[in-house]
């Protein structure tokens, strides 16, 4: 499993790369108060928010089981983490899958 994980990774380095910089970022965030997450450039240069502005801030609430902050900060979030979940786990399904014909 971690093998194929580890593949998995590799082929989807960008995937890699995201996850891994936002991991970082958003345990940085949680557990020491270090704010390392990019700012929105939609907001930064036109002063309005945009349509994913607070997302980031939303799935920390989540992570920290605040169903109220999270919904106040983007609502949006209730309906991207699952979908991106599914997206994800089915892409790595499918790899597995692939993987495990090819062997």
């Amino acid at each position: 499993m971690i093998y194929i994980l580890l593949k998995y990774l590799k082929y989807h380095w960008i995937y890699s790369l995201v996850l891994g910089y936002f991991g970082i970022a958003i345990s940085l965030y949680l557990f020491m108060d270090i704010h390392i997450l990019v700012p929105c450039l939609w907001k930064a240069v036109s002063g309005y928010d945009c349509p994913g502005c607070g997302l980031t801030t939303a799935l920390i609430a989540l992570l920290r089981l605040e169903w109220r902050e999270a919904w106040l900060e983007n609502p949006l979030i209730y309906m991207l983490a699952p979908l991106l979940t599914v997206l994800i786990l089915r892409d790595f399904v499918a790899f597995w899958r692939k993987k495990s014909v090819e062997e």
